[in-house]
């Protein structure tokens, strides 16, 4: 049934608006996830919070995260992709939404644990989400096209920061911060997208022994008659797969190369934790001047994404996470170590910042696919909302080493000083080097094979240990 896909040499129209439909999806999801940061602007000083109660309501949804992407992601091989995308926006919006009720400084519940609790849902449903829309549109395109597609579903995440920041700005200050909240319930608008444009996966549906309802959702990725898509012979479509989460342990080599590589979150945690008080110290800039030059860390964030979406089509998956890893590792250490550097009036930490930022937020646009195709079909959103679920520990991992390396007593957001600047930033490279080492060590090459190839390799045997199989042929 998938011969006619893989042939295909132009995407259509259909097709773009799943990759579109998941893009919006992941800024406007990052929009709910961000918008606390705004909100206690507001609050903080009004509700006389204390470290620990602000704490409480930023970690909540990183703590959230963690198992939202491990149930949503298996969810999505039981269920399908299409439901959880829908159930996961709904997830984010509702969560985002009941907060406009969060009860006053002496309410009938604490205002900041009302929010911490709902916090939670969001991060759980955000990851979620996540877990499900890449692999869906990875199961719609042509293999020699799956990785450079998948990676510009990540392009638009950084402009849920954005749209945050202007929400904050120029919306709060006439409708208040609880209207912030009713503006989260954009997301919901995103189900009504998914319900009139997206199919089911046709490659879930035929999981599952749907052939018929897979051979329409191909139809109308490739603008023809389902009765020009062959049917698969009876003796396949008998053989209809089960799924169990516990199965994903029997991949070692899949475990070992997606957890790793997503533990480069932590470095990029940390680094965005920090980022702005550094350019006020280092650059001898105020707060007002060090937010505009926020503004182009985050257009060099997509401009990152968008190379880093070509180059694992081009040079093929482990060579580019190697090299983007390995970049953004030395960009980092080498900013730490030549922070007090200037070339004329140019600080060499800014422009070293500035190179980190192009490569490790890009990074993520080949992380982020690469992980949900190192396991067998059946396991494909289970094993990306596990890998990714690992990956978000290094939000907590992130602001924790830096307490630890610094001698901070501040474990959400340790302050940072002109004196950790070195140990800080070595910290935070070594997690971008040993994805960018995983990689290479771990890392199954997928380039130019398709996700039924990739399938069959690891049934036959190649999750084996993975210091032997990174020697073996193939890769």
């Amino acid at each position: 049934m998938l011969e006619r896909l893989e042939r295909q040499q132009r995407l259509t129209g259909n097709q773009w608006k799943i990759i579109a439909t998941a893009g919006v999806g992941d800024m406007l999801d990052f929009f709910d996830f961000f918008l606390i940061g705004y909100v206690l602007a507001f609050i903080l000083k009004e509700w006389h919070l204390t470290y620990g109660q602000s704490a409480v309501i930023l970690v909540s949804a990183g703590l959230g995260a963690v198992p939202g992407a491990l149930f949503w992601g298996w969810m999505g091989d039981v269920i399908g992709r299409r439901r959880v995308f829908i159930l996961t926006a709904l997830n984010v919006a509702l969560a985002t939404g009941v907060m406009y009720f969060t009860p006053g400084e002496s309410g009938w519940v604490p205002g900041w644990l009302f929010l911490a609790f709902f916090r939670f849902f969001v991060g759980f449903g955000n990851a979620g989400l996540i877990a499900v829309d890449i692999p869906l549109v990875q199961e719609f395109v042509p293999t020699y096209k799956r990785g450079w597609v998948a990676g510009l579903t990540t392009v638009l995440l950084p402009g849920g920061n954005v749209l945050g920041a202007i929400s904050g700005a120029f919306l709060a200050p006439h409708i208040g911060w609880r209207g912030l909240f009713l503006v989260g319930l954009t997301p919901a608008l995103l189900v009504l997208m998914i319900r009139y444009w997206i199919p089911e996966s046709p490659r879930f549906l035929m999981r599952v022994g749907r052939f018929d309802e897979a051979r329409k959702a191909l139809a109308w990725a490739l603008n023809c008659e389902p009765s020009e898509i062959e049917l698969p012979r009876a003796e396949t479509a008998a053989a209809i797969e089960r799924t169990s989460w516990r199965e994903l342990f029997r991949y070692p080599r899949s475990m070992l190369a997606a957890c790793s590589v997503a533990l480069s979150q932590t470095g990029g945690v940390g680094i965005l934790m920090w980022i702005t008080a550094l350019f006020v110290m280092v650059l001898k800039i105020t707060p007002a001047e060090a937010s505009y030059l926020m503004i182009w860390v985050g257009v060099l964030g997509i401009c990152g994404r968008l190379l880093a979406s070509w180059m694992s089509d081009f040079f093929g998956r482990r060579i580019s996470g190697f090299l983007i890893g390995a970049c953004s590792a030395v960009a980092m250490a080498l900013a730490g170590y030549l922070h007090d550097v200037f070339i004329g009036t140019v600080s060499v930490f800014f422009v070293l910042i500035m190179i980190q930022r192009f490569f490790g937020d890009g990074s993520y646009a080949i992380i982020g696919p690469y992980i949900a195709e190192v396991w067998p079909n059946r396991l494909r959103a289970s094993g990306m909302g596990f890998s990714y679920g690992i990956g978000n520990l290094g939000k907590i991992i992130g602001p924790l080493g830096l307490a630890l390396v610094v001698g901070a007593n501040d474990y959400v957001s340790p302050k940072a000083t002109l004196g950790a600047i070195v140990p800080a930033l070595f910290f935070l490279a070594f997690w971008y080097a040993q994805a960018a080492i995983s990689f290479l060590v771990f890392g199954i090459e997928t380039k130019g094979r398709s996700i039924e190839e990739i399938d069959r390799s690891l049934k036959a045997g190649e999750a084996k240990p993975a210091l032997v199989a990174a020697t073996s042929a193939g890769d």
